[in-house]
Formats: structure tokens, sequence, C-alpha cells
């Protein structure tokens, strides 16, 4: 539970509209939401691997947009948002979103169980 917390407050409260707009421009951007993003884990863990490993795939992830890229590849769709056409626009966003907080709270749970 306390790892979804720590997700949730780094993700949604901490990250800025500045962040979300220019994160997958610039990974410097993309480099300080994910800094921002770590600080609440450091409530639950002072492992310095735990938390770069966190740090760097956060900054990844949000940058190349990855979640974006395993949809494309599980629904075999090279459309933008790897959904075909005829699928309603917010569908697609909300997989997204569930994509992509699966892939960071999959990493951070390792992350913290093996290094943390």
């Amino acid at each position: 539970m306390e790892q979804l917390i720590c997700h949730l407050v780094g993700d949604y409260v901490l990250q800025t509209n500045w962040m979300v707009r220019h994160k997958h421009e610039k990974i410097s951007v993309a480099a300080v939401h994910a800094l921002t993003y770590v600080l609440p884990f450091m409530l639950i863990t002072r492992s310095a691997p735990a938390l770069a490993i966190i740090f760097v795939t956060h900054t990844l992830i949000d940058h190349f947009r990855l979640a974006r890229h395993l949809i494309r590849l599980r629904n075999w769709c090279w459309t933008d948002n790897g959904f075909p056409e005829e699928t309603p626009s917010h569908i697609a966003q909300a997989v997204s979103i569930v994509v992509d907080n699966t892939l960071h709270l999959l990493i951070n749970f390792l992350a913290i169980r093996y290094f943390g």
C-alpha cells in the first residue's frame, strides 16, 4: 500500500502541468519529473540502488512513452495510440494510463523488494 501511495503522490500530486506538457519532448524535463516522483519513495526506502532504478526507469518510461509502444505490440497495431481507428479516444487514453501505471508499479515493487 505504501508503494501505491508513493506512486500516486509522485506521479499525480507532485507532477506539474509543465512536466506533463514537456516530459515527452525533453528528457531533462522527464528527469525533473522523475526526481520529484522519487521523493515520496524516500519515506519507505533509503536504498540508493532502489531509488536509482525507480528514477531511471520512470524517466525512460515517461519520456519515450513506453506504455504506448507496449500497447502497439500487444495490439499489433501501429497507429499513434496503438489502437484501431474505431477505438474511442477516451478508451485508448484510459488503457494507456493503466498500462503506464502498471509498468511503474511493477518496477517500483521489484526495485524495493530486491534492492530496497
